[in-house]
């Protein structure tokens, strides 16, 4: 499994990519799909929703298993990726390519008590 060294992971299994002005695309990383399965429905609030770290945003379902999406930033949500909401079997093809949602968010995402590069997010998954 891949793990790009240009995002930030949470312990959580998600990837934050900086798009700028502190917003972010948050999406589900390689591992976790694998974990998952087939996915099949992406459940996520309304836009203009506040998002907190470490509370339940959302859910994740694969023929599997529901999974809960944490929150990864506190800001928020200010994009939903349609084409998931259409075709979610598209985070199984290109987990990193296809963000789930937009975040506005003011926070370090520098902290290392709260997020993981890339060889972190391995150490974690291995």
């Amino acid at each position: 499994m891949s793990t790009p060294n240009t995002l930030i992971y949470t312990p959580e299994h998600l990837w934050i990519k900086s798009i700028g002005e502190a917003t972010y695309e948050i999406g589900v990383t390689d591992y976790a799909q694998n974990l998952l399965g087939d996915i099949v429905f992406v459940e996520l609030p309304k836009l203009q929703s506040k998002i907190s770290r470490n509370k339940t945003f959302g859910v994740i379902e694969s023929v599997k298993t529901a999974s809960d999406l944490i929150g990864p930033l506190n800001g928020v949500m200010t994009e939903i990726n349609l084409d998931i909401q259409k075709s979610p079997e598209l985070i199984n093809d290109r987990p990193y390519e296809n963000w789930i949602c937009k975040i506005r968010s003011q926070d370090d995402t520098s902290n290392l008590k709260f997020f993981l590069d890339a060889s972190r997010y391995n150490e974690l998954t291995n």
